[in-house]
């Protein structure tokens, strides 16, 4: 087997050989029409891992033909950052396009690293190009994003894997000396969860558990040789959304102990303590919710705290908090309503705000009606009368439909003895 891994081997050189994200590099789409058109500014790329994020920074830089600086968030200070940016102004030349700073992981950086870059890309010293798996919105400060753009990545689709998958075996060097027997490829794909490293990663473990020059795979195979080479596939972290994802469904799933032993492993590998905070926030609202109002102050409280003080001890207030959240009663209907809600105003578009409902700060606005028939909840009994808040068109529909834990089986009979059958619950 050849030393250079078969990801970096088959990693693409120009948009031609790039697989996947037509919506931003296919024909007339546009960053290619920016990079054909050599009218590159400062933008952020968002997704998850193994989707081409590095790679398509530096197709850019080689099509462009401009020095490209990389940096990884990871073990870049705020002097790194400097000392790219001292070298860009030595190279900047009349005729010469700025460089090119890619920055991965780029939410790994802190606020003041972050503002370390912000003169050199407003003044055009450099065209950033950061990677990230995480909202920008969330990881990024405003000033800095304000300056870029930024395109969301998706993972690789099941024809995106195909082609991936044909071009290694029919242009690696190694792997076209071989003999394939490509029998299924639906655990192959699979496994790779839309992660093109991924995929290669595994075809790479199938290939060297073979002796012989002809290479069988198939779903059996692939489950087997991977589960030979557990140690292996786990590898830098690439199970990041696996774990994640076991970990959420454990506390959802109403049981503390897989998920402590979850947070273990995210723990144990070194994963972002904050990206865990966070997903804990999401969960208590998405599906604790109103079964436990308490849940979302405590995920809340736990992201506060473990920004504050940081590892190890911030590890004592997550599984704290994983293991209330797990123990909590739980409900999706908050996120059921704003998504039926949601459904609705696609559905039907702007419906008018009911006139009611408007308010009415000029003359013409009373004459129109703005503003006549409101009645003020707080004038009546129990600070509640009857109106219609929804547009006529949708009234009556229920969106929120309280769950079956003890505390929404209160407010379901609030509900209903306010609104006396007019939502039907």
């Amino acid at each position: 087997m050849p030393n250079i891994p078969l990801a970096e081997r088959m990693r693409p050189q120009t948009l031609d050989e790039y697989i996947g994200q037509q919506h931003l590099v296919g024909e007339k789409a546009v960053l290619r029409q920016m990079i054909e058109g050599d009218k590159l500014s400062s933008f952020i790329l968002w997704g998850p891992p193994g989707v081409g994020k590095t790679t398509l920074a530096r197709i850019i830089a080689n099509r462009q033909n401009r020095k490209f600086y990389t940096l990884s968030a990871v073990n870049a200070g705020v002097k790194d950052v400097r000392e790219v940016i001292e070298d860009a102004k030595r190279q900047r030349f009349f005729s010469t396009p700025n460089p090119i700073l890619f920055i991965d992981e780029i939410h790994r950086f802190s606020k003041s690293q972050q503002d370390s870059l912000l003169g050199a890309v407003e003044h055009g010293t450099v065209t950033l190009i950061g990677a990230t798996t995480e909202n920008p919105s969330f990881e990024v400060i405003s000033p800095l994003l304000s300056r870029c753009q930024v395109y969301v990545l998706k993972s690789l689709e099941v024809d995106d894997l195909k082609k991936l998958l044909e071009r290694a075996i029919a242009t690696d060097a190694y792997l076209k000396q071989l003999r394939f027997n490509v029998e299924e490829t639906e655990a192959l794909f699979r496994f790779s969860g839309g992660d093109a490293r991924k995929l290669l990663n595994v075809l790479e473990i199938v290939v060297s558990s073979f002796d012989g020059s002809e290479i069988t795979i198939n779903n059996s195979v692939v489950t087997e040789r991977l589960q030979e080479n557990i140690a292996l596939y786990d590898k830098n972290g690439e199970q990041h959304y696996d774990i994640i994802s076991a970990f959420i469904k454990s506390m959802r799933g109403s049981d503390p102990n897989a998920a402590v032993y979850w947070l273990a492993r995210m723990i144990e590998g070194g994963e972002d303590p904050l990206f865990i905070a966070r997903r804990m926030v999401i969960l208590a609202a998405e599906d604790v919710g109103l079964a436990n109002p308490n849940a979302l102050l405590m995920a809340q409280a736990c992201f506060d705290a473990v920004k504050v003080i940081g590892m190890p001890e911030g590890r004592i207030v997550m599984a704290q908090c994983a293991v209330y959240l797990a123990t909590s009663p739980k409900s999706n209907a908050s996120y059921m309503a704003i998504e039926a809600a949601i459904a609705q105003v696609r559905q039907s578009g702007d419906l008018p705000v009911p006139l009611h409902l408007r308010n009415a700060p000029t003359k013409l606005m009373k004459d129109l009606g703005y503003h006549k028939g409101y009645k003020y909840a707080h004038d009546y009994r129990d600070n509640f009368v009857e109106l219609d808040y929804l547009p006529e068109a949708i009234a009556g529909t229920a969106f929120y439909v309280p769950g079956d834990s003890a505390k929404e089986r209160e407010i379901k009979a609030r509900l209903e003895q306010l609104w006396r059958g007019k939502y039907k619950m």
